[in-house]
């Protein structure tokens, strides 16, 4: 075979080989992407639903059907001076994180109940301290500073809510200037449900700009927030496109959201129905917050809501 055919028989092969390859290219891949990317929102057909089928004994029970762990948060957490993390025990899957704020010069121990009675019924909820001289709007970074800390933890893998939480959840809830706080992070942060409690809020706001499904508790007597100034005001500025209510606890004064009152039982069934139905998006605690007669109750002197929802 003389050596101009074995030449030629080469460079056809080389450009047969090279032909090939190119019909075998591929794209180099993409940028690793990163590692901890904001999570989407979940858009179709959600089901977060957990827990057995309520019924309103269910619900005015001091606990839900899970048992409640806690763990310490230290000052250094935030600017909002430690807390607790409360969170259930006995189920499994991401959850919704709640932030509980408390009211001007109030420690913790004024909405801590709201920490197990939460927790119980399948939220990561931590309550916090807050210093002692701020406002409203100080209050609305505290608590988002709270959900970020939760956030955070859930995401560690040395920590006691390791995996717990659902960072596209979130609520946010407090008492007097908490309450405002709530109201005004809720402008500024996307949550999926507030409940302002007594809230306080003393300047102008943008409350007519909230999404998140908000849920107004007000003390029918309250000469620090009065419900005509702050609670009904409130109530009437969040745009009826959004879903919301008002429960009026009947001749209380500002305090009657705080820890230890008797009217725990009644803020506790409306409180956990409304996390339920917003947060886990669970339509069977609708027939607690759309239809009944709520002023049926005697402690409840007036009820507002724009359902259905």
């Amino acid at each position: 075979m003389n050596k101009s055919f074995i030449e030629k028989l080469a460079v056809s092969a080389s450009i047969m080989l090279f032909s090939i390859s190119s019909l075998a290219w591929t794209p180099s891949p993409d940028p690793t992407p990163d590692p901890d990317p904001t999570p989407e929102p979940c858009q179709g057909d959600c089901d977060f639903t957990r827990g057995p089928d309520p019924s309103i004994s269910y619900l005015e029970a001091d606990n839900g059907p899970y048992t409640v762990r806690t763990a310490d948060v230290p000052s250094s957490a935030g600017s909002f001076n430690g807390g607790t993390i409360h969170y259930p025990s006995g189920t499994t899957g991401t959850m919704g994180a709640i932030a509980v704020a408390s009211g001007f010069l109030a420690p913790e121990g004024d909405i801590i109940w709201w920490g197990p009675r939460l927790a119980s019924h399948g939220f990561v909820v931590i309550t916090i301290n807050t210093p002692t001289f701020d406002g409203e709007d100080r209050r609305a970074t505290q608590l988002s500073e709270a959900l970020d800390y939760v956030i955070a933890q859930s995401n560690s893998n040395g920590s006691d809510i390791s995996g717990m939480v659902d960072a596209t959840r979130l609520g946010a809830m407090g008492w007097s200037m908490g309450g405002g706080g709530a109201l005004k992070l809720a402008t500024d942060r996307a949550l999926k449900a507030i409940i302002p409690t007594a809230p306080y809020y003393d300047q102008g706001n943008d409350f007519d700009t909230i999404t998140a499904s908000t849920l107004i508790i007000a003390c029918e007597n309250d000469s620090v927030a009065s419900v005509d100034g702050h609670a009904s005001e409130f109530y009437n500025d969040i745009p009826a496109s959004t879903d919301k209510a008002m429960l009026e606890i009947a001749g209380a004064a500002h305090s009657c959201v705080t820890s230890g009152n008797a009217n725990e039982d009644i803020m506790g069934k409306y409180g956990v129905a409304w996390m339920k139905r917003f947060m886990d998006e669970d339509a069977r605690y609708n027939q607690f917050l759309c239809g009944p007669n709520h002023t049926s109750d005697g402690d409840i002197s007036e009820y507002r809501e724009n359902c259905n929802y």
